[in-house]
C-alpha cells in the first residue's frame, strides 16, 4: 500500500512540474500514473515550453 502511495505523490509532483510545457499538468500526471514517475520524469525534461503566444490563444 505504501508503494501506491509513492506512485501517487511522484505523479503528482512531475504533474507540477509539467504545468507550463505541451501536456500540462493532467497529461503528465496520468502519464506518469500509467508509466512510472520515472518515465514521466524524462517526458517533462524531454517536451517543450509552453511559449508566450500559446498561452495568450488558450
Amino acid at each position: 500500500m505504501p508503494e501506491i502511495a509513492l506512485i501517487v505523490i511522484g505523479s503528482l509532483v512531475i504533474g507540477f512540474l509539467g504545468r507550463n510545457r505541451k501536456f500540462g499538468f493532467w497529461g503528465y500526471f496520468f502519464g506518469s500514473l500509467l508509466f512510472t514517475p520515472f518515465v514521466g520524469l524524462v517526458l517533462v525534461f524531454a517536451s517543450d515550453k509552453i511559449s508566450r503566444e500559446e498561452v495568450a490563444t488558450s
